[in-house]
Order: structure tokens, then sequence, then C-alpha cells
């Protein structure tokens, strides 16, 4: 896929709305991985059908605005994040809505979701940024540094999340699956984001390519 570039210019209006939709999911991936699902006999969540939208935004914004740009993404987002999805945690613990006064005593299980969450959305994102970033500079099949990043930025963020959130944690149920609930979740993330959201990434970058390549061509010229 030719290579692409957005214009420094374009930058500052892009990353508000990046940071936006990271903390959307962020906060979106941390209610749903409370509540449990099986699988073909196996544990999991489903925050696991969430949490691949923020590889694709973060793809896409390293394709299209760069590594830096990136990065910056992230550092806005993450305490945010963090501060948000505690308080969601906690309003909505276990699935259900536990009313504002929920608030008022402070919840050491949901907040040590929240850090894990916090943890692995920053190792997971910069493992995916580095992944994707040095890939693509060497290859020129477009698919293979969104797949590349995802496999390893994914893997470390699963091994980060339930590994903070889960080992040896008062809830008996997550203490105990942990393992099996973070292997499966990983299965199910990577096949989501391979046989999903690398197929969009090609589908929308092939798409802003031509709505870049529109708005630079002189009026009355035919492409």
């Amino acid at each position: 896929m030719t290579p692409v570039q957005a214009s420094p210019s374009r930058v500052p209006l892009y990353l508000p709305l990046l940071v936006a939709f990271h903390i959307a999911i962020v906060i979106a991936s941390n209610y749903l991985v409370q509540l449990p699902i099986t699988l073909l006999g196996f544990h999991s969540t489903w925050g696991a059908f969430s949490f691949p939208f923020i590889f694709l935004a973060t793809d896409l914004t390293v394709r299209l605005i760069g590594k830096a740009p990136a990065r910056r993404v992230i550092a806005q987002a993450m305490l945010p994040a963090l501060v948000a999805s505690y308080v969601v945690g906690v309003l909505f613990h276990e699935g259900r809505f536990n009313g504002m006064d929920a608030l008022s005593d402070f919840n050491s299980f949901v907040f040590r979701i929240a850090f894990a969450s916090f943890a692995a959305y920053v190792l997971g994102q910069l493992m995916d940024i580095q992944v994707f970033d040095r890939i693509r500079q060497q290859s020129r099949a477009w698919w293979l540094a969104p797949a590349a990043a995802s496999v390893f930025g994914q893997a470390l963020d699963t091994v980060a999340f339930f590994s903070i959130a889960f080992w040896r944690s008062d809830n008996a149920f997550m203490a105990a699956n942990w393992v099996e609930i973070a292997m499966v979740d990983y299965v199910i993330k990577l096949a989501v984001s391979l046989l999903l959201f690398v197929p969009a990434y090609g589908v929308l970058l092939a798409a802003i390519v031509r709505s870049m390549r529109q708005g630079t061509e002189p009026a009355g010229v035919t492409p």
C-alpha cells in the first residue's frame, strides 16, 4: 500500500478525537471485563471483544500521523482513563448500577482492576506502536504491521492486565481461573483482531488515502 502521511497541520485536530476514543474503549472494557462468559467450555469475558478497537485506532494513528503523535495519544489518555475506569467500575460493579453513594467508599477491588487496565493499556499500546512502526518501515505488505503489532501488543496487554488485576484476588472465581481466562481472552482478542480488525484497518486506510488524495487534487482535474 502506498505510504501516506497526514498534513502536520491536521495532527492537532486528530489527537483529541483519538484520546477520547481510547478513553471510551478503556472504560467500556473495564466494565465488560467484569461480565464473564463461557465459550466452548472455556471462561472468558465480554471485554475480549471491545479492547481490540484500540489497537485498530493506534495502528491507523501511527500510519497516518506518526509514532510520536501516537505516543502523545497514549500519554494524554492514560490518566483520565484510569480515573474514569475506577468511577465506572464502582458505579457498575458486577454489571449492575450501584448508585452514586457507592463512590463515597473506596473500592480496592475495582481500583485494582482500573490500575491493571492502566498498566496494561500503557504497556500494550507502546509495544503495539513500536512493533507496528518497525515492521511498516521494513515491509511493503500493508497487513503485516497491524497483524504483528496485534500479536505482540495484545499478548503484553493481556498478561499485564490479568496478572495485576486477579492474581491472589479477593474474587475467588477470578483468583482461581485468571490464567485460563487470560489465555482464552488473548485467543479471542487475537482472532477478532486478525480476522476482523486487520481487514478493517486495510479498508479504512484505503478509504482515508483516497480521501486525502482527492483533497489535494487541483479543482477541475479528473483522477
